[in-house]
């Protein structure tokens, strides 16, 4: 069997994205596998996914942390139990703490429903909106210390239309959301295996 990354998936709601990246990884060729998807919600609809799909998963409060720093200690000790390779953020609420990125460098990417930039953090398509652009998009970066301020990997650059309304606009650049994160996760897993030192950790 051909050697593959292992993927943590964190979300806080529905998990649209999630779905789709566990959706491309069915494909064989896919260089990554859902290794656990972890949410700090309790309602969130991607634990029932998760469940109804066989995948582990773990529900971990943020209220039962005092810190967010001991929240993201008790994150890494997850990461390590599950032998993680790469982080997925797919709409996960929580600001991590540098504790994860510097023990992750260039190893948690997330998704963000703006053409960064601009409209970092919260509301982003209404602030799309508010500002009357004729674009909006979506981009995947690399995560820092930073709201939405890591290395842009890719974007797709979604029209603004006249009828546009918060729902309408968010709905289509989702769709693009949900064909851009596979995409960028697939060839950054690619150059991951193509490392010596990822060659030797990765389980098939």
């Amino acid at each position: 069997m051909h050697k593959k990354i292992k993927l943590a998936l964190l979300a806080s709601g529905k998990g649209s994205n999630v779905r789709a990246i566990v959706e491309a990884a069915k494909d064989p060729q896919f260089p990554a596998y859902p290794g656990v998807i972890i949410c700090d919600q309790k309602s969130a609809p991607v634990l029932a996914f998760a469940k109804e799909k066989e995948i582990p998963y773990v529900f971990l409060p943020g209220q039962h942390f005092a810190t967010k720093l001991e929240y993201d200690q008790m994150l890494l000790t997850l990461l390590k139990q599950y032998q993680i390779d790469l982080i997925i953020l797919a709409g996960f609420m929580r600001i991590l703490s540098p504790l994860l990125i510097e023990i992750f460098p260039k190893r948690i990417l997330n998704i963000h429903p703006s053409l960064l930039p601009k409209y970092p953090g919260l509301n982003a398509v209404g602030k799309a909106l508010q500002a009357k652009d004729k674009e909006s998009g979506c981009t995947v970066h690399y995560v820092d210390s930073g709201v939405d301020t890591g290395p842009v990997l890719e974007q797709v650059h979604v029209p603004i239309l006249k009828e546009d309304t918060l729902e309408t606009l968010h709905a289509r650049i989702q769709v693009q959301e949900h064909l851009l994160y596979p995409k960028v996760i697939r060839k950054i897993c690619e150059k991951l295996l193509a490392m010596p030192e990822t060659k030797s950790k990765s389980m098939g």
